[in-house]
Order: structure tokens, then C-alpha cells, then sequence
């Protein structure tokens, strides 16, 4: 389960970093924060 949620965030991040390369600033550091949200390591909306 852990590698699915780190595979699901990475997926998230890169998405959101690639937003914010293209100019969508505010799009993309909410889907950072949103990829820190699902991810297995530090906090976790499914601990």
C-alpha cells in the first residue's frame, strides 16, 4: 500500500512542478501540497 500512495504522489508532484514550469504557479503548489498530503512518508491523509 505504501508504494502505491508514493507512486500516486510522485505521479502528483511531478505533475504539479511541471504546471508551475508552465505558469500555473498557484495550480501547481497546490498540487505539491496535495502530493505531500498523499504520500506514504511524513504526514498522510491515510495514516
Amino acid at each position: 500500500m505504501a508504494f502505491i500512495l508514493w507512486l500516486i504522489a510522485a505521479a502528483i508532484a511531478i505533475y504539479g512542478i511541471i504546471r508551475i514550469v508552465g505558469g500555473d504557479i498557484l495550480i501547481g503548489i497546490v498540487l505539491l501540497v496535495v502530493a505531500c498530503l498523499v504520500g506514504p512518508g511524513g504526514y498522510s491523509i491515510f495514516r
